[in-house]
């Protein structure tokens, strides 16, 4: 992880929210969350790995999946699609378990792509049960998309 290209902070009471700066174009990194085969690669936690059961990238469309923890452990997550803008926002809600908001929102930086990933808990109950957790699991996600982004660049040349 380049420290210079990552920002998190607790923006506003019970949201996290975490940046960086890829070297990929928006359109890229887009797919890289639209595309489920891809987004398996890379969702969750260091060491996770994904099923995903459903994935219907449309508002509306639910995300139904299973983490699987190093551990053994399985967390079964369940997602709707609020709002999805080609290349600019994807917005869901997480409804199992912890409830929260997640947007992410692309933004161009002179060909490299800025993402923004806020999520927005329900409750300030939940928000402090996981905010730690959270906030090092949402850098571990970014890290595995970075290596991700950059293994395709090296196959590509």
């Amino acid at each position: 992880m380049n420290d210079k290209n990552t920002n998190l902070h607790l923006a506003e009471e019970n949201e996290i929210i975490t940046s960086r700066i890829f070297d990929a174009s928006r359109e890229t990194v887009f797919k890289m969350l639209k595309d489920s085969p891809s987004l398996a690669l890379w969702w969750g936690p260091k060491d996770f790995k994904n099923t995903f059961h459903q994935f219907e990238f449309k508002p509306g469309g639910i995300w139904d999946s299973t983490f699987h923890g190093p551990d053994g452990t399985d967390y079964e997550n369940k997602n709707i699609f609020v709002e999805i803008i080609d290349n600019e926002l994807i917005i869901f809600d997480h409804v199992s378990g912890h409830k929260f908001r997640i947007t992410f929102a692309f933004e161009d930086c002179k060909g490299k792509t800025k993402l923004t990933w806020n999520m927005k808990f329900e409750s300030a109950e939940e928000f402090e049960k996981v905010k730690e957790f959270v906030a090092v699991a949402n850098e571990q996600n970014l890290d595995r998309l970075e290596t991700l982004l950059k293994n395709k660049v090296i196959k590509k040349n």
